[in-house]
């Protein structure tokens, strides 16, 4: 089992490697004979190489001194009191920092990734829109596959270390101490979502409301000083940001996963392996669907990238039905209940198609050829107001298909096999992860070819080519954007299960389990602060990007009014300043957002004990699912109610009707790409926080209610 996990781990970075190569060998002009256009794509290009990596390297070097300070904690604070031989917290900090660094490691290589490959798309586009296609899905392809090769890789490693550092410890307390390794990833996703959100969106605020409205020019007009800084954003974000996230889920899933079977599992080792193992076919199974992408033509674009979400959840569905008869015993026993091989099936195979549908709801409500984005779009024709009216509605009704679906992921399982069928769900929705990454990395290459394309002067047939590439990557991003949201909601359950049987197991006297009860006032006190945590979370991250795009449209303003020559495209505008200030907005205001998430529950553990964490948990879970489903959607509808309109619908672009959708498409900016997304971590984070934490609750918690 060892060996099957670790060979595919290694074969995800060997195919990681060949696509990284396959895009980094065309040459950067290809097909440019004119000497003025290619110079200004390697100047353009490079610019956005060295903003997006100087702003990585700025975000990793508050990284490592987190994770120096915040591995002496754990390695302080944790340790069980029933092994006295043993201090978890040690190997616990150990866990915690390889996941860290290997989180780092897949920011790092999608950014690299996605800096090369989007001016060779765009190089690409002039041949024709199948050759751009396949560069930008092979970049994204880099992505898919090395981050779930790292994740194998890392989950295999960390057990096979810890598991020669601790020989003979109970594979209980061992899985507890992996559950450092989830913690790190989620950690570093927290910060990389908040900070890439934070940056993105101030640059694109301060390009759209001046670029685009005040001065009157196109989107990704280089006289705009903001434009630079607005494609390092989309790398920032939507790449480094969203990899990190998946990131977290995966590995987070797969400790709740090990946390609960490990009861059952002690003494097999390819059934207590098997969460893992459901990652490690996910890589093979996604190089055969890779395959299966065809372009040939403009049409095509859109239906190719959904096909291949279709075709893997299929293939993995598939792969996993002869992978859990062979690796599970046929039946079980967790918490006195029987379960059998078929039951944890069942629970995948819910995980994987739920996954599937609540991507193609998030469609039906974000894209603008399906009718709630064209009503937002009919809405901008009486003003900015009514389009933001139609834009929060569509999102509050987009919630309602979602959660049904995920209610129903939550509940079959629970029959099926447990809260370890709901963990083995949450694992099977993310079965698809490298295709999901490989197709929502995809996204932000396709815009920034587009970018590209409009700042060096390429013709229309090239603009024309990036903008179907880009519309179809809008779509997949949404749809990535529900993917991740609704694994959050199934991972954060799963560990909101750990925390409570490790708890059980740490102070069997106590019946934590059983004594958690709706009407104890410390949950239901808890309930209601956890309810309001996304809330406030979701005020700090908005706010903080209305104060750096406040920061960045006085700065393009006063572009505009200072530097003559800017509008007649005599002079270059300051991009480098842009930049800077989208950077130090983004590391200054990513702090007070990472206090409020990883304190409250260390906070609330050791004033109130683990009953009040529980109701935290539990309040945050609900409220905060729901909330980052309806703000993802109402921002990713908003844009393309702006994008419709631009396509020629409702009068065009530079109507009073486009000037509404610009300002909706703002107003959205945070809720799409800052707040929403990030509130998937809010709740992973917290309940991996809890779950790792759980031995200083029991010995320490309860200081003011014991």
């Amino acid at each position: 089992m060892v060996t099957v996990i670790m060979a595919s781990a290694l074969f995800g970075l060997g195919i990681a490697l060949f696509y990284y190569l396959k895009v980094a060998n065309i040459p950067l002009t290809q097909g440019i004979e004119n000497s003025e256009e290619a110079e200004k794509l390697t100047k353009i290009h490079g610019a956005i190489a060295r903003g997006a990596m100087a702003f990585l390297k700025a975000e990793y070097k508050y990284m490592v001194y987190f994770m120096a300070g915040f591995a002496i904690v754990i390695a302080l604070l944790i340790d069980d009191p029933h092994t006295p031989e043993v201090n978890e917290g040690i190997y616990t900090a150990i866990s915690f920092l390889l996941g860290c660094v290997i989180s780092i490691v897949s920011g790092f290589i999608g950014m690299r990734i996605a800096t090369i490959g989007n001016a060779r798309t765009t190089t690409a586009a002039k041949n024709s829109i199948a050759d751009a296609f396949y560069v930008a899905l092979n970049s994204g392809a880099v992505m898919g596959f090395g981050l779930v090769g790292l994740a194998v890789l890392g989950l295999g490693g960390i057990y096979l270390i810890l598991d020669a550092l601790l020989p003979g410890i109970e594979k209980h307390i061992l899985m507890e101490v992996m559950a450092g390794f989830g913690l790190g990833g989620s950690s570093i996703a927290l910060f990389g979502r908040v900070s890439g959100g934070i940056f993105t969106k101030a640059a694109d605020v301060g390009a759209d409301l001046v670029g685009k409205v005040e001065q009157g020019i196109p989107e990704d007009d280089p006289r705009n000083p903001a434009v630079i800084a607005d494609n390092v954003g989309d790398n920032v974000g939507d790449v480094a940001g969203m990899g990190a996230d998946l990131f977290g889920s995966c590995a987070e899933s797969t400790c709740a996963a090990l946390v609960i079977g490990a009861v059952a599992f002690a003494t097999n080792l390819e059934a207590l392996l098997f969460p893992i193992l459901i990652s490690a076919v996910g890589i093979p199974v996604s190089l055969v669907t890779m395959f299966t992408a065809r372009v040939k033509e403009e049409k095509d674009v859109a239906p190719a990238l959904k096909r291949l979400l279709i075709v893997a959840t299929g293939l993995s569905a598939a792969a996993m039905y002869f992978v859990s008869m062979w690796a599970l015993p046929e039946s079980f026993e967790i918490n006195g209940e029987v379960y059998t091989n078929m039951d944890v099936f069942l629970c995948y195979l819910t995980g994987a198609v739920t996954g599937l549908l609540v991507g193609l709801l998030t469609e039906y409500y974000t894209s603008h050829d399906f009718k709630p984005v064209q009503e937002v779009a009919k809405a901008s024709e009486t003003g900015a107001a009514t389009n933001i009216i139609f834009g929060l509605a569509l999102g509050y009704h987009s919630a309602t298909g979602s959660i049904l679906l995920l209610a129903v992921s939550i509940y079959m399982p629970f029959t099926l096999a447990g809260m370890y069928g709901v963990a083995v769900a949450a694992i099977g929705m993310l079965s698809t992860l490298v295709v999901g990454l490989t197709i929502d990395a995809y996204g932000p290459v396709a815009d920034n070819a587009g970018g590209i394309a409009e700042m060096t002067g390429m013709g229309e047939s090239v603009r024309d080519r990036t903008d179907v590439l880009d519309s179809a990557g809008n779509t997949t991003a949404a749809i990535g954007k529900g993917f991740a949201i609704g694994s959050a909601i199934l991972t954060s359950l799963a560990l909101f299960s750990a925390f409570l049987t490790r708890a059980d197991l740490l102070d069997p006297q106590a019946k934590i389990m059983d004594s958690i009860n709706l009407l104890d006032p410390l949950v239901f006190t808890g309930l209601f602060v956890g309810a309001m945590l996304p809330f406030l979370f979701s005020a700090m991250t908005m706010k903080s990007v209305g104060k750096a795009a406040f920061d960045m449209i006085e700065e393009v303003r006063r572009q505009f009014r200072t530097i003559p020559g800017i509008m007649e495209g005599t002079a270059e505008p300051d991009y480098e300043k842009c930049v800077s200030i989208s950077t130090e907005a983004a590391l200054r205001e990513m702090i007070p957002p990472g206090i409020l998430i990883m304190g409250t529950p260390l906070l609330v553990g050791f004033l109130f004990g683990v009953p009040a964490v529980a109701g935290i948990l539990a309040g945050s879970l609900v409220s905060g699912g729901v909330l980052a489903i309806s703000s993802a959607n109402s921002g990713g509808a908003w844009d393309n109610a702006k994008k419709y309109i631009e396509k020629g619908n409702l009068g065009g672009k530079g109507t009073e009707t486009h000037k509404a959708a610009v300002v909706g498409d703002t107003v959205g900016d945070p809720f799409k790409d800052t707040s929403g997304p990030a509130l998937n971590i809010l709740i992973k984070l917290s309940a991996i926080l809890s779950l790792v934490f759980v031995p200083f609750f029991i010995q320490y918690g309860g200081l003011l209610i014991g």
